[in-house]
């Protein structure tokens, strides 16, 4: 990919704020905008904040390699080693992208004239201009693909007010269940080597997300595995929630598909076609969403405002979508989670509500 990055200051130091722009390097695709005002700064700072906004964005989209292109001579001879860092106030900042870029198998960076880096320049401006009229774009976003080059943020177009509770939602990764296709449900086998390495990949994606406050996991075996590797990612020590628990499966936990439709074959047909119904000796789809709901609404509670990792198993995370999007259980059966995936869903104080990613798997090989 690629990160266009501009930074401004009227006054210098003055009012200031960045724009950056995450482009397709093939196609030349806008992928993510990002733009903030940030109060009074220097020029300089300005455009290191343009950057590592950029390369946040970049990561969140799953890039592994990225060409940044800046108009300041002084951050791009700076990053790339040939111009010693004096000023105190650059120097966490180029500390920071340096971080970030450690992330990445390659990055670059590239002097570019300021004809030619237009639209990082426009979205820094309109960043100052909000700044000044007492209002802010929607700055730092979870990178989403983008509908246009100018794709709105949520709260634009549905009126939603106040700031997001975002859930970040991981499935954990493999397990020998999950591998031959078998209900797991309050089952407690280990994550695979694959399990492992897909869990490490997500936590890799995930250590983007610097504002993240608390991972919260399922309390059994696979999910709390996962949720180590991100908590080690972000430095945060995992919590579990049994209200994240997959559903209980009951006397079909271990069976497969087949083999449960075959031992209790009008049962399980009528399980699939009505949520009410319970698994023999186990949960109704009904009863998981009610217990998702209540951690849903704890959330909100204890943690508005905040981004939390959820690391849960298929049913759960579907439920949560479920409650995001304000649909019927059909969602169960129309929408596939891969293993090791991630969605997010942002529940704002007003009672709305956005789904934002659904099954990213681009961390994965």
């Amino acid at each position: 990919m690629v990160v266009e990055a501009d930074g401004g200051s009227r006054g210098n130091p003055g009012p200031a704020g960045y724009g950056a722009v995450v482009k397709d390097a093939a196609t030349g695709a806008v992928l993510a905008e990002r733009a903030q005002g940030i109060g009074t700064a220097t020029n300089n700072v300005a455009e290191y904040q343009g950057l590592l906004a950029g390369l946040r964005a970049a990561a969140e989209l799953g890039a592994t390699e990225v060409e940044c292109r800046l108009d300041s001579k002084l951050v791009v001879e700076q990053l790339a080693g040939r111009w010693k860092i004096k000023h105190p106030a650059l120097q966490p900042l180029a500390a920071q992208a340096r971080e970030l870029a450690a992330g990445f198998d390659r990055v670059g960076y590239t002097w570019i004239p300021r004809e030619r880096n237009t639209d990082a320049d426009r979205l820094a401006n309109q960043a100052m201009d909000a700044q000044a009229d007492g209002t802010q774009p929607d700055g730092d976003r979870p990178a989403t693909p983008a509908r246009s080059d100018t794709q709105a943020a949520p709260t634009s177009w549905t009126g939603a007010k106040g700031v997001p509770t975002r859930l970040i939602l991981l499935r954990h990764g493999q397990t020998e269940m999950s591998a031959q296709r078998r209900y797991s449900g309050h089952g407690d086998p280990a994550l695979t080597d694959l399990g492992r390495s897909q869990a490490a990949a997500a936590a890799k994606r995930l250590s983007a997300f610097t504002e993240v406050s608390a991972v919260i996991a399922s309390p059994l075996t696979r999910t709390r595995q996962t949720a180590e590797a991100v908590g080690e990612a972000l430095g945060i020590a995992p919590e579990t929630s049994q209200g994240l628990v997959e559903t209980n499966f009951g006397a079909w936990e271990g069976l497969t598909f087949a083999e449960a439709a075959e031992r209790d074959p009008g049962l399980h047909s009528r399980w699939l076609a009505d949520p009410s119904v319970p698994a023999p000796g186990g949960e109704s789809f009904d009863q998981v969403h009610r217990r998702v709901a209540g951690v849903r609404d704890e959330l909100l509670t204890g943690r508005a405002g905040q981004t939390v990792v959820l690391v849960s198993h298929v049913t759960p995370i579907k439920s949560l979508l479920r409650l995001a999007l304000d649909v019927g259980p059909q969602l169960l059966f129309r929408l596939h989670l891969d293993l090791a995936s991630i969605s997010v869903a942002e529940f704002y104080p007003d009672g709305n509500a956005s789904v934002r990613l659904v099954n990213d798997t681009a961390h994965l090989d």
